[in-house]
């Protein structure tokens, strides 16, 4: 990706550790490389639980245009927990609706949030580096009360040394080069990773012929906050375009290039302010803040988990923007291994929990994968046949719903439902498919607040008009449990059509089980199984 970029925070200047005046290595529990967001809040849901964690980035916080734009209800839900999300939704752009053209024409447009009853909209959209200042600044909260966790800006790691029980590491700074050892390491630094580089490790997968231009613009505009996209627009600026809007009046365009084009000259002020103004009109005033090409590439690593080495965000996996995937798609990484790592380093759980990280990411990551992939094959059609048959789906698609559902331009990113995991215990039929287990619980209103804050930082039982004891003492662990009258929102979303409800939830606040009634037995042996013990 090239780029030219003017939004920048600097976040965690160098300064020179105690660490490298140290003869032999220094020890730290837990390492995490790369500062981006998925960095930022591995080290925060772990600080958060008490873990002692240190962040290692060759760069000092400064970002690099807005990046990633589109966050996700589900990663503000993440955001919540973690304690950041008040500022964003204070910065971001809210939004809810996206429309689809072809030409000139209007084919249908889309509510990704049309049930109520939720904390957070479908998306907000907020530039990457303020997404990584406000997790910045919540890390900088959690520190003023006791959180362990550590920033290094401009260390960059040059050497990996895994072994059985953790891994030594080379590290480079302005002031010279020493080492760390650390029981476990988390890679979080990026789609070119050096740590995968370092170790030898494959990221297989596709790269699709073409090439997209981003051209963040600001302006004063009337277009209403939505997100519109254009299959062969009238405007002729590309084979495809899309729009929505930012923070600060920015304004982001993608223009869809093809494959055999001069980058350079593409990156021409000039060209680029060609095409925007084809597609805004002569008359518009605008600023250029950002702009960047980039390619469509949907790939994975074959294993998330490498013994004491764990892999998260980009640098496990990698989709196209469309679909807003890639940062969502890392914030359910860290969802997802930051209790599971809390858990097996307090003793709590087994080595092999660790296992279900690498085994329900890989899914989360090939479900990513295929999304992104069947988007970008409509979008950039790979044969006349294929084009044939998209623009005979469009041609559909103003009139006749069915077709629409066909139509591509981006699935929008969503919680990924563990459907299969290890870690799953029993369900009940006449509940909900949308709560069953393996899936994000679904946010609701109830009397005392949202109910996803008011569920633990642990497993929590989740009881809806059943009878259960007040606690439960199961693996060595206190179960809490938390109460609820039915409300009509409980009932759509966790009961159905059973008359109680109980409910196993996860730290990540994924279901583990449910059930109707309380069966101590049942409960129990399903928490060993969460907890990876069956």
């Amino acid at each position: 990706m090239t780029a030219h970029s003017t939004l920048a925070f600097t976040l965690y200047p160098y300064a020179r550790s105690a660490d490298q005046d140290r003869a032999e290595p220094a020890y730290h529990k837990v390492v995490v490389v790369g500062g981006g967001p998925v960095g930022l809040a591995m080290a925060l849901d772990l600080g958060l639980r008490g873990v002692p964690v240190l962040v290692l980035d060759d760069n000092e916080g400064v970002g690099e245009g807005s990046r990633a734009i589109c966050f996700s209800k589900r990663c503000l839900e993440i955001c919540d927990r973690l304690g950041a999300a008040g500022p964003m939704m204070g910065k971001g752009v809210v939004w809810n609706v996206g429309k689809v053209f072809h030409d000139d024409r209007l084919l249908y447009e889309f509510n990704l949030s049309p049930e109520g009853g939720h904390a957070f909209p479908a998306f907000i959209n907020l530039q990457q580096p303020y997404f990584e200042k406000y997790l910045h600044d919540a890390i900088l909260a959690a520190q003023a009360k006791g959180s362990p966790i550590e920033m290094r800006g401009g260390n960059r790691v040059t050497q990996v040394t895994p072994d059985a029980t953790g891994a030594t590491l080379q590290i480079d700074t302005r002031d010279g080069p020493y080492s760390l050892r650390t029981d476990w390491l988390v890679a979080c630094d990026g789609a070119r990773s050096p740590l995968r580089g370092m170790l030898g490790l494959n990221f297989d997968g596709r790269v699709f012929e073409d090439n997209f231009l981003i051209a963040d613009v600001r302006m004063q505009a009337s277009f209403p906050t939505e997100r519109w996209f254009w299959f062969e627009p009238h405007f002729k600026s590309g084979a495809s375009a899309l729009l929505h809007k930012q923070p600060d009046d920015v304004w982001r365009i993608d223009f869809q290039l093809g494959w055999d084009i001069d980058r350079k000259a593409e990156l021409d002020p000039a060209k680029i302010r060609a095409r925007v103004d084809a597609m805004l009109g002569p008359d518009v005033s605008y600023d250029l803040v950002w702009t960047s090409i980039y390619t469509f590439q949907c790939r994975r690593m074959d294993r998330f988990r490498h013994g004491r080495v764990l892999f998260a965000g980009d640098s496990a996996h990698q989709v196209s923007p469309f679909g807003a995937r890639g940062a969502n798609s890392g914030l359910q990484d860290v969802d997802n291994l930051g209790w599971k790592l809390a858990a097996v380093m307090a003793g709590q759980a087994p080595d092999a929990l660790l296992d279900s990280y690498d085994s329900e990411r890989v899914h989360g990551a090939d479900e990513n994968i295929l999304n992104s992939s069947r988007a970008t094959d409509f979008i950039t059609p790979k044969s006349k046949v294929s084009k044939l048959f998209r623009d005979a789906v469009l041609g559909l698609a103003a009139t006749l719903p069915f077709a629409r559902t066909i139509v591509n331009s981006g699935r929008l990113s969503v919680p990924c439902t563990y459907d299969g995991s290890t870690l799953n215990g029993p369900d009940h039929a006449a509940m909900p498919p949308r709560s069953r287990p393996g899936s994000a619980c679904p946010d609701a209103p109830t009397p005392e607040g949202w109910l996803l804050n008011r569920l633990t930082q642990g497993f929590t039982l989740l009881t809806i008009d059943a009878h259960a004891p007040d606690s439960l003492t199961a693996q060595g662990q206190i179960l809490p449990r938390l109460a609820l009258t039915a409300t009509p929102e409980l009932t759509a979303r966790y009961l159905g059509q059973a008359k109680s409800a109980i409910y196993l939830i996860r730290p990540d606040h994924h279901v583990a089980a449910r059930w109707e009634t309380y069966d101590e037995p049942a409960v129990t042996q399903a928490f060993a199984r969460a907890l990876g013990k069956e």
